[in-house]
């Protein structure tokens, strides 16, 4: 670790052992309130996008940010617990296979915390899914919109594209 460590760092060269159960407990509070954030911020995202509300939009991009910024803390801050347990020669791989080798007392009381914040992820992973298909569809529909202007309603012949057909911009003022 480097020199600069801080003190809240759970993980301090020549410190005092590890109080694991508090450290992943402070962990996973700090991750279930970004979550419940992110999850109202996903909402009224999906609120904004049906109402195509593009000043609503351009006003929670601030806050999205913050959350950003949270849930990489909240990365770095496992990342770093995780590299303490593997140079104490605990299990590494996740905070669950973690929690699962300390006593079984401390398991049991990380367990539902655990579990809250692998319901809350799938749950936020469905709602950015849902976000991300309603903007595919606006994408789209604005791109057939575009087409029909363009071709003026009329399909492309496949053969004889090089003969005129009359292509005229019916959507838009002839005069044009």
């Amino acid at each position: 670790m480097s020199e600069n460590t801080h003190a809240t760092d759970p993980v301090l060269e020549d410190a005092k052992p590890i109080d694991w159960e508090t450290e992943i407990a402070n962990l996973l509070s700090m991750l279930s309130t970004t979550q419940g954030d992110l999850l109202e911020i996903l909402e009224e995202k999906r609120q904004l996008l049906l109402a195509a509300d593009t000043d609503g939009l351009a006003a929670i991009a601030s806050r999205e940010e913050e959350i950003a910024v949270r849930l990489n803390t909240c990365h770095s801050l496992r990342g770093e617990l995780l590299q303490a347990a593997a140079q104490q020669g605990l299990p590494s791989t996740s905070i669950q296979t973690l929690a699962a080798a300390l006593p079984r007392e401390i398991d049991h009381k990380l367990r539902p915390s655990l579990r809250q914040a692998k319901q809350r992820t799938r749950l936020l992973q469905h709602q950015s899914l849902t976000n991300w298909v309603l903007v595919q569809r606006t994408v789209l529909h604005l791109s057939q919109i575009l087409e029909l202007i363009a071709t003026g309603g009329r399909p492309q012949p496949t053969y004889n594209r090089g003969a005129n057909q009359g292509a005229s911009g019916a959507l838009l003022d002839q005069a044009i």
